[in-house]
């Protein structure tokens, strides 16, 4: 899959077959969506071609509504590279871009830098300033531009909300397994280590202290959990548990997302991790004092290596 990110270099597509989305979090049913798209291409002897959006476009003209991605624009581009599609267009979404008509939007964008032999969209697709075109005023300029429009049925982009409202609710709930299934691969997320009180050195788990890559990726529900995490600069692989809270037994301030890596004890300031949950092991507790929670990460991390060992 070849990743373009500036529009004025794109190169000249073969019988394209376009669809346009945010793809966030590319799960099971926009994965059903990408096997319609890579079919379509196949039949018409063309290339697959997907049109996403950067920054999502919700953060330009909804800035006052804060958003939780599933995913970050590199992560969509690692999910999509397998799915057999052949190019993957990332677009700069300004205000400027929002501010095209529908028209304009069509003869402009998508028929001067595409091409297209066939556009892939739902009924409910709304483009252009002030969302003015819609899947009606498509089936009107398809015959003036020389594209098939081929619709998404209904049941599918209801089945893909409901899905991503399903997952989103599941991640902040704790119930990564429902989570996990929805989205048919292990939820991650990167993270910069970052300096941190060190407690956890002192009762023999020293922990990294992670600061999300990516501000606006939503961060599951307190609790532990087992991971695997990969240390970005090497490569390398770790098992862990990860704590997300507050840290009531401690200060119960304010969250933090701490890992304590197995059999691992280099300084990796400012180095970043990419942390895979496997399991969530229990809710947030408040213990009596150190010793207690001391105790409990004994238990903790038993119980992470048993789900590591058999997730493997």
């Amino acid at each position: 899959m070849q990743v373009h990110t500036q529009l004025q270099e794109l190169p000249a597509f073969r019988r394209a077959v376009l669809t346009i989305g945010t793809f966030d979090g590319v799960h099971l049913g926009h994965r059903v969506i990408v096997e319609q798209l890579v079919s379509r291409a196949r039949a018409l002897d063309g290339e697959a071609v997907i049109i996403t959006f950067h920054p999502h476009p919700r953060q330009i003209v909804a800035a006052d509504r804060p958003i939780s991605l599933l995913t970050s624009i590199d992560e969509r581009i690692q999910l999509l590279q397998s799915l057999g599609v052949n190019h993957l267009v990332v677009i700069p979404f300004t205000a400027e871009f929002a501010r095209l008509s529908a028209q304009a939007y069509v003869h402009d964008f998508l028929v001067q830098r595409f091409s297209p032999a066939a556009i892939v969209i739902g009924y409910d697709h709304r483009f252009g300033h002030g969302r003015e075109g819609n899947f009606t005023l498509l089936e009107h300029l398809s015959n003036q531009y020389h594209f098939e429009l081929v619709e998404i049925p209904a049941r599918l982009l209801n089945d893909v909300t409901i899905s991503s409202t399903k997952i989103r609710e599941a991640l902040s709930g704790g119930q990564l397994a429902d989570a996990n299934k929805l989205l048919g691969y292990r939820y991650f997320f990167e993270g910069t280590v970052v300096e941190g009180n060190r407690l956890g050195r002192t009762i023999g788990y020293p922990t990294a202290n992670l600061q999300l890559t990516t501000p606006e990726k939503l961060v599951p529900g307190n609790g532990v959990y087992a991971v695997r995490c990969r240390l970005m600069s090497t490569g390398q692989w770790l098992d862990g548990m990860m704590n997300i809270g507050v840290r009531p037994t401690v200060d119960g301030s304010r969250q933090t997302i701490e890992v304590n890596l197995f059999d691992f004890d280099e300084e990796i300031y400012g180095d970043r991790l990419e942390v895979t949950l496997y399991e969530r092991l229990r809710a947030e507790q408040k213990f009596s004092g150190l010793d207690a929670l001391k105790a409990q990460l004994a238990l903790d991390k038993e119980a992470a290596l048993a789900a590591l060992t058999s997730q493997s």
